[in-house]
C-alpha cells in the first residue's frame, strides 16, 4: 500500500520540485484496517505537505509500535514549508477554517482536507498530532490501530438487525442533474448554458463549500469539478464528498488543466477529464451515470462489521443501493419486505450459516432466481464447491481478488439479470 501511494503523489512531487524520502523498519508486519481510508489520511497529508513546501523535502516515516494497548502503525509526514504559527496550529482541524488570504492565493487551499483526515483517523480509532515551526516547515503524526476493532467500525449492525436502504427521490428529468463547481465565471457560464441545452438540470457553485453545500441539498446525478480554485481546492472539495456516507456514491468528473490523474483517480474520482475539453467528451462522460432508473439493489449478507463496511462503501462509490444483515435469519426476513437485485453472502455466519440461507433462497417465492455471489474465508471441499456450482452465480476466496474484479462480476450479473426480466416482461 505505501509504495502505491508514493507512486500515485510522485508526479504532485515533481511539480513543486521536491524530493520524496520513506523511512520504513524492515518488518512492519500487516494492518487489518479499512485501507481506503488509512490511504486517503496518508495521501490528504503528503498532498498537503507538497503544497507548502517548493524545492525541498517531504519525508514519510512508517514505524509498528507494541504499547500495552496493543500494536500500532505511526506514520509520520514531514515536510520542509512554510510552516505555521501557533494560532495556525490552534484552528487546523476546524472545518472550513480560512487560512490567511495571501496564503491561499499563493497555495490555492485552506486545509479543508486537514478536518477530514482527522475525522477518517478518529472513526479508524486512531490520533493525529502535528508540531510546526513557521518558515521551517511541520511534522503530522497518524496513529492507527494495527488491527480494527469492529466496535470502532461506522456501520454498526447488532446480531439480527436488519438496514434498510435510504431510496433517493428519483429526477423528474430524464438526463437529470449536474452540479457545476468550478471559480471560472466564463466556463461555469459555458457548462451551464451547454449541459441545459441537452437536456440536464444545472445547478453551480463557484467556491469549494457552496459546492458542497448544493450537493448536500440537490443530491445530483452527477458532479463537475474543478481543480485550482482559491479558498478550497478541487482535492478538498473531493476529499469532503467522498468522507460523506450520504455524497460518495455521487460520480465526480474532475475538469482541470493539472496532469495528476493518479491522484484524482486515487481520491474517488469517476472521471478525470484535461481541460480543453470538448462538448462531446462531456457529453459521452456524463451519458454514462444518466439516471433514468433506480440503481440496482445489492444485499450484503456478512457477519463481520469490518468486511460488511468495507462492502458498503464500495458499492455506494459506484451508486448503488445497499441493505445490509449480519445473519441469514434475518435476511430471509429482509427478502420478504425489499427483494434485491444481487445478494453478497458470506458462509460461515451463526445462526443461519450461508448454506441454509441459500437452501431457503431458492425455494423463495420472490426471490428464487435472485443472483448470489459468495465472499468467504472458508476453505471450501470438492463436495461444498460441487453444490455451490448448482446454486449460487460466483464464489470468491476472501483475500485473493481485486476490488476491479468484484465490481466486474456483479455488473455482468446485473446485466444478465435485467436482460432477462426484459425477455420475459410483454412490451
Amino acid at each position: 500500500m505505501v509504495q502505491h501511494l508514493l507512486t500515485t503523489i510522485q508526479p504532485l512531487i515533481n511539480n513543486r520540485s521536491n524530493t520524496l524520502h520513506l523511512e520504513n523498519e524492515d518488518n512492519l508486519g500487516s494492518m487489518y484496517s479499512d485501507l481506503v481510508k488509512v490511504r486517503q489520511i496518508l495521501l490528504n497529508l503528503l498532498s498537503n505537505a507538497t503544497k507548502f513546501t517548493e524545492q525541498g523535502k517531504v519525508t514519510l516515516t512508517v514505524q509498528r509500535q507494541l504499547q500495552e494497548d496493543g500494536e500500532w502503525l505511526q506514520f509520520e509526514v514531514i515536510d520542509e514549508g512554510i510552516g505555521m504559527t501557533p494560532e495556525q496550529q490552534a484552528n487546523l482541524f476546524q472545518i472550513f477554517a480560512q487560512a490567511e488570504a495571501s496564503i491561499s492565493r499563493k497555495y490555492g487551499g485552506t486545509g479543508l482536507g486537514l478536518a477530514v483526515t482527522k475525522s477518517l483517523v478518529e472513526m479508524l480509532g486512531g490520533s493525529i498530532q502535528v508540531e510546526s515551526q513557521f518558515g521551517k516547515g511541520s511534522r503530522f503524526t497518524v496513529r492507527l490501530p494495527a488491527q480494527l476493532s469492529v466496535q470502532m467500525n461506522l456501520s454498526k449492525t447488532a446480531t439480527g438487525k436488519e438496514t434498510l436502504p435510504i431510496r433517493k427521490p428519483s429526477v423528474s428529468m430524464e438526463s437529470g442533474t449536474v452540479l457545476v463547481i468550478d471559480d471560472d465565471d466564463v466556463v461555469r457560464n459555458l457548462l451551464q448554458a451547454y449541459l441545459s441545452k441537452i437536456g440536464y438540470q444545472v445547478a453551480s457553485a463557484d467556491n469549494g463549500p457552496e459546492g458542497i453545500r448544493l450537493a448536500k441539498k440537490l443530491r445530483p446525478n452527477a458532479i463537475t469539478l474543478d481543480v485550482m480554485m482559491p479558498g478550497m481546492d478541487g482535492w478538498e472539495v473531493l476529499t469532503q464528498l467522498k468522507a460523506d456516507p450520504e455524497l460518495a456514491h455521487i460520480p465526480v468528473i474532475v475538469l482541470t488543466m493539472m496532469e495528476d490523474k493518479d491522484i484524482g483517480y486515487s481520491l474517488g474520482a469517476a472521471e478525470y477529464l484535461t481541460k480543453p475539453i470538448s462538448r462531446d467528451q462531456l457529453t459521452k462522460v456524463l451519458r454514462k451515470y444518466r439516471s433514468t432508473k433506480a440503481p440496482p439493489m445489492v444485499m450484503i449478507v456478512e457477519d463481520d462489521n469490518t468486511t460488511r463496511e468495507m462492502l458498503v462503501r464500495m458499492l455506494h462509490k459506484v451508486g448503488w443501493q445497499v441493505m445490509e444483515t449480519d445473519n441469514g435469519e434475518s435476511a430471509l426476513r429482509l427478502l420478504d419486505r425489499q427483494p434485491p437485485d444481487l445478494i453478497l453472502l458470506d458462509l460461515m455466519m451463526p445462526q443461519m450459516d450461508g448454506f441454509e440461507f441459500i437452501t431457503h433462497l431458492r425455494q423463495h417465492t420472490l426471490c428464487a432466481n435472485t443472483p448470489v455471489v459468495v465472499l468467504t474465508a472458508k476453505d471450501i471441499s470438492s463436495e461444498d464447491r460441487t453444490w455451490l456450482t448448482h446454486r449460487v452465480d460466483s464464489v470468491f476466496q476472501k483475500g485473493a481478488y481485486s476490488r476491479e474484479e468484484l465490481l466486474n462480476n456483479l455488473r455482468t450479473l446485473l446485466a444478465n439479470t435485467m436482460s432477462k426480466q426484459r425477455e420475459i416482461i410483454p412490451a
